[in-house]
């Protein structure tokens, strides 16, 4: 049952365009930009568990955590009836959070140089086969592969053009999350790929309504943060998640050569987290006997199976 369920949005700023970076349709005038969608869903008696808030990755959006490829449930409404409050964000410049289209109406009529337009970035469906581990090549999974990859064709629906090289620096989503956690008071922020960072840039704007992260499958955990940046990130308790098959094949992926790269990455990240007096903490479900698990573990067909891993772990660790 649930107390309530909505959306609203998040940040955004007021700017002033002119009648071809409108689009040349109506006249000059103000537009907001950079704000950040969220949907969410809480559950009766949700105020006495933490928020969960979950972030999405590259070229995806919220849908990557509702219903799965084939169907089944997805780990947005699982968490609900787990009694957490749910909030799932789609990144800004993605999904219904919009995008700032100036750059691409002055580059089309001569005023801004090509050089200048932003790419937009797309995965073939050939290449998400290797580099989200469902199997070594499109069309032959892995023998103990956890994604429905029957269902292929459904997770290709979800993706959609990736602008985040138009975004200003830093990622405005970095402080809506972070705004968003304060508004909340208590949240756990999620982030999933490209998105597995974000609880941590989050973090590191402002930590007062962050009580835990948890990032799964990161596309990285940065080893640039400073000494004084990990000593902040180490006051909230931090999982990260990986599946299987890291270094089994190539990705295809030039920037990414295996995901063996990102977990040692975050293992090491995980020591210097330890060591600053934190409590962080790695899931790799073949330790437990657990085998098979994509890139895209929350829609894995044991994706229930793993969230109740992390949500055990949430309920030791987040005050």
């Amino acid at each position: 049952m649930l107390k309530a369920q909505g959306s609203f949005f998040v940040g955004g700023e007021k700017v002033e365009q002119t009648y071809v970076e409108l689009g040349s349709f109506g006249p000059p005038g103000h537009i907001s930009v950079n704000q950040m969608y969220v949907r969410y869903m809480v559950p009766q008696g949700g105020d006495s568990k933490a928020a969960v808030v979950m972030v999405h990755g590259m070229t995806l959006t919220g849908k990557t955590w509702e219903t799965t490829p084939d169907g089944r449930m997805g780990w947005d409404e699982y968490f609900v009836r787990k009694g957490h409050p749910v909030y799932v964000p789609d990144q800004v410049s993605r999904g219904r959070s919009g995008f700032n289209q100036r750059v691409f109406n002055n580059v089309r009529a001569g005023t801004t140089p090509q050089s200048e337009q932003p790419v937009m970035r797309r995965f073939s469906d050939e290449v998400v086969w290797p580099n989200f581990r469902f199997g070594p090549k499109p069309g032959a999974a892995y023998p103990d592969e956890q994604f429905p990859v029957a269902a292929a064709d459904e997770l290709s629906k979800q993706s959609i053009p990736d602008l985040n090289s138009s975004l200003p620096t830093p990622n405005p989503s970095f402080k809506a999350l972070s705004d968003l956690a304060t508004q909340l008071k208590r949240a756990v922020l999620m982030g999933h790929s490209q998105g597995g960072s974000f609880p941590l840039e989050a973090a590191l704007v402002d930590s007062a309504g962050i009580k835990g992260m948890v990032l799964v499958e990161p596309g990285n955990c940065p080893a640039a943060y400073t000494d004084q940046q990990i000593a902040k990130l180490a006051t909230a308790p931090i999982l990260v998640v990986f599946g299987d098959h890291l270094s089994d094949t190539p990705t295809g992926i030039a920037a990414l050569r295996s995901w063996q790269g990102p977990f040692d990455a975050c293992q090491a990240f995980i020591a210097r987290v330890k060591a600053a007096g934190g409590n962080a903490q790695m899931l790799y479900p073949p330790d437990l006997g657990i085998h098979g698990n994509s890139h895209m573990i929350m829609q894995d067909k044991n994706n229930l199976q793993i969230a109740d891993l992390i949500l055990k772990w949430i309920d030791r660790n987040v005050k």
